[in-house]
């Protein structure tokens, strides 16, 4: 049973230094499921301290020891799959077999390239007469969000303790079942005292603590670009190292030789994924202006045929947004776009038809979109397709780079050539060609206001590296 009035400090469950809690609302029904425990600086003071006491001895041990630890953490994590898609579910509203296959699975997923780019990665190299050593940052200070809660941790966890870091964590304060589940697992799995730490709470309070603490040397962030320019601000004091994966408005450019029917519908189902709570989701379908209505009725097919409910029953394809602030958010957003003038070819504002109460969103896709409307600047976070006309390629280029973000891009075409081409004119830090999905041992991150430095695989690796210059030392 997991204990969500106490937080993990140097390798115990401890009480907070205050006794206060706020409700973890299950967002398909909109009712408080139980109450979780938020802590202050004092406990972040305490998590600091207890891992920068830990660093040392972690920092000292073996690629082989490491190594062994990561593998131990999967073997446990895989018994505890089911348990974390189900806290997930409930607490974001993922379909349940979703949560279970696809967020708790990326979990795993990221320990596994992380442990498979440990065992090969060359923490030393010769230039000449000098060493070249990659050492472990330090103590890392760790703030995840709700959509994608135990990928998001996995990704800074794993690698850091890969690379030798400690570490304090703060998910966030609208799914945190899942970061005890894992704080659970790393127990089990011996990570040693101080090396990990868990303090819940809310963004203003710990997560402002953790970024301006003088204690941890870097702040790995994932969440709004608002949230993350404000961490930044209060990190610089004491330098240390920021990372950021932002917010995104990725452009989908569907080329006029792209089978149409496979291109447009697979972006508009991935679109609306994960009920659109993705950063780097294809917001954005550009399309040539002679084909704008085909794409239109193809889309709001998808839309229409999308069976949202209750993320528990196993016909439902569509869970409900987060929390409440989301879907007020994304009302407004949908009603913008009526009224300055898309046209509205699926979904609209309000709940689907039959459902009374739950953060549930209509699909909707929007269609006749100018760069100019706030629905094709602002992200969404929603399950709300955008489609837009491009004259030619380069017009499609223009309004794909039109945009301050700069995480995701997606092309397709009936030319490989052609596709390649144009994924090297757009400014993002990831590009899929004609539908193929990320791989985890790829980079992940953004340019632009989408964020800074990469995760997953070697490169997330590399994030929680300093590199040391040693001359002198010989031929």
């Amino acid at each position: 049973m997991v204990d969500r009035s106490k937080f993990y400090i140097g390798g115990t469950w401890v009480d907070p230094k205050q006794r206060r809690t706020i409700p973890v609302v299950n967002p398909a029904t909109e009712e408080p499921m139980y109450d979780m425990a938020v802590g202050s600086a004092e406990d972040v003071d305490a998590a600091v301290a207890a891992a920068r006491a830990a660093w040392p001895a972690y920092a000292a041990t073996t690629r082989e020891e490491r190594v062994a630890l990561l593998t131990r953490i999967m073997e446990i994590y895989s018994k505890r799959l089911r348990e974390i898609g189900s806290a997930v579910s409930d607490e974001m509203g993922a379909p349940l077999g979703f949560a279970e296959r696809v967020h708790a699975g990326a979990g795993l997923s990221h320990f596994m390239t992380t442990l498979e780019a440990l065992k090969s990665y060359p923490f030393e190299e010769r230039m000449g007469a000098t060493l070249i050593v990659r050492e472990p940052i330090g103590a890392v200070g760790m703030i995840t969000p709700w959509n994608w809660p135990l990928n998001q941790v996995a990704c800074k966890v794993a690698p850091a303790l890969a690379a030798g870091c400690t570490m304090v964590l703060k998910p966030s304060e609208y799914t945190p079942t899942s970061a005890l589940i894992l704080t659970e697992i790393l127990h089990e799995a011996g990570v040693p005292p101080g090396v990990f730490n868990l303090v819940n709470g809310v963004g203003p309070e710990v997560g402002a603590a953790i970024s301006a603490h003088p204690g941890l040397d870097m702040v790995s962030f994932t969440g709004s670009t608002r949230a993350g320019i404000d961490v930044a601000i209060r990190a610089a004091p004491s330098v240390k190292r920021v990372t950021q994966e932002l917010g995104g408005k990725s452009a989908n450019i569907i080329l006029a030789d792209a089978d149409f029917e496979k291109a447009v519908g697979g972006g508009a189902r991935h679109c609306f994924g994960n009920s659109g709570q993705s950063c780097n989701a294809p917001t954005r379908m550009l399309v040539p202006l002679s084909r704008m209505d085909e794409a239109a009725a193809i889309a709001a097919a998808v839309a229409d045929s999308l069976r949202v409910g209750d993320p528990r029953a196993k016909e439902t394809e569509t869970g409900p947004v987060a929390n409440r602030t989301q879907w007020d958010k994304i009302q407004r957003l949908i009603e913008s776009g009526v009224s300055e003038g898309a046209t509205l070819t699926a979904g609209g504002p309000g709940r689907p038809q039959g459902l009374n109460k739950g953060f549930f969103v209509r699909p909707t896709v929007f269609a006749n979109v100018t760069p100019d409307m706030t629905i094709a600047r602002e992200e969404i976070f929603g399950p709300v397709l955008s489609i837009l006309a491009y004259r030619d390629e380069d017009d499609a280029v223009r309004i794909a780079n039109d945009t301050p973000y700069g995480l995701a891009g997606y092309v397709s075409s009936g030319d490989i050539d052609r596709a390649r081409a144009v994924a090297r004119r757009l400014r993002a830090g990831n590009v899929n060609l004609n539908g193929v999905m990320n791989d985890r041992r790829a980079p992940f991150g953004g340019m632009k206001q989408s964020g800074n430095g990469r995760e997953w695989g070697r490169f997330g690796l590399e994030e929680y590296l300093e590199v040391k210059a040693m001359g002198g030392w010989g031929e």
